[in-house]
């Protein structure tokens, strides 16, 4: 099974949330996911960023893939 590691947007328009999960890559991109790995708020007063580092680092090693999306929040994060 090919997985990916995406953002899944939630929350109503004008005021989004994000998921960061693992999904099979073929499912569409609001389908039901494997796990929620993190969350991302972009919204909030400090925006809200975490992230379960260790199911992060299991998927990455079991060879998921970073979509896009999540590859520029996660490089901008580090800085």
């Amino acid at each position: 099974m090919a997985v990916a590691l995406k953002l899944y947007r939630q929350g109503k328009k004008g005021s989004p949330s994000y998921r960061i999960v693992a999904v099979n890559k073929h499912y569409k991109a609001d389908g039901k996911y494997i796990e929620e790995v993190g969350f991302y708020d972009p919204i909030a007063n400090p925006v809200v960023f975490t992230v379960k580092k260790e199911r992060f680092d299991y998927w990455m090693k079991v060879g998921a893939q970073v979509s896009e999306g999540l590859a520029k929040l996660l490089k901008g994060r580090k800085a």
